[in-house]
């Protein structure tokens, strides 16, 4: 999805395309500055380079998945960034530390860029974490259901958690708040961005008072886990 989605109002319609068309789709008008309702704007996309997204859980679709892509179908894998952008996941091999790999991700930021003290210890945080027995594969095996990519990320952050007198995650909570939010969103624009795809455009009734349903707070500064 390298294209960038934008969206404009005209007779009553929102109009979602990667170009402004000659003429409206809907009535045929010619489309002129003028004759927009609002300029027209572009929509964020809801994926990230993983590896300019520091301190952040990160979901990608797996290594197995050769297109790399979100389609809804294939496996997911998941990875904890450092201060630099270097992304720590566990695998059957153990924990890799990747630079390349992750420029296309749900990015769930952890940190608040003013939690200093937090930003100091992270990376000896993760560098101690990650060479725990847990994830040495001589001592444990990786298991598909309950010793995996998520499991590592979980139980980072909950030492991170514990470390910072706050209470821990279960699985269900960090994924209920934090994961499928962004999830569902990742699921909407691909399906928009596809249909635009196929059909150049997607035209769907004016909604006045739009609001967007805001994110979580960053993991550690918010009150919901204190």
């Amino acid at each position: 999805m390298d294209r960038s989605v934008i969206r404009l109002s005209h007779c009553q319609k929102e109009i979602f395309c990667f170009s402004v068309p000659e003429e409206c789709p809907s009535c045929g008008e010619e489309l002129r500055g003028s004759r927009l309702q609002e300029a027209p704007v572009s929509l964020p996309s809801p994926l990230t380079n993983g590896h300019k997204s520091s301190c952040c859980l990160l979901v990608a679709p797996a290594h197995d998945n050769l297109n790399r892509e979100f389609d809804g179908t294939s496996d997911l894998h998941t990875g904890i960034s450092n201060t630099t952008g270097v992304v720590y996941n566990y695998t059957s091999g153990g924990v890799r530390r990747d630079l390349i790999g992750w420029e296309s991700c749900v990015s769930v930021p952890l940190v608040r860029p003013d939690m200093f003290h937090l930003l100091a210890q992270w990376d000896k945080y993760l560098d101690r974490f990650s060479e725990g027995p847990m994830w040495d594969p001589a001592w444990h095996r990786f298991h598909e259901e309950d010793h995996n990519c998520f499991s590592f990320c979980l139980q980072f952050i909950n030492g991170v958690l514990a470390a910072e007198g706050r209470s821990s995650l279960s699985r269900e909570t960090f994924t209920h708040s934090f994961i499928l939010p962004r999830m569902r969103r990742v699921s909407k624009y691909t399906t928009l961005y596809q249909h635009i795809q196929r059909h150049q455009y997607y035209l769907v009734d004016r909604q006045e008072d739009r609001q967007e349903t805001p994110d979580k707070p960053d993991l550690f500064c918010a009150s919901s886990v204190s």
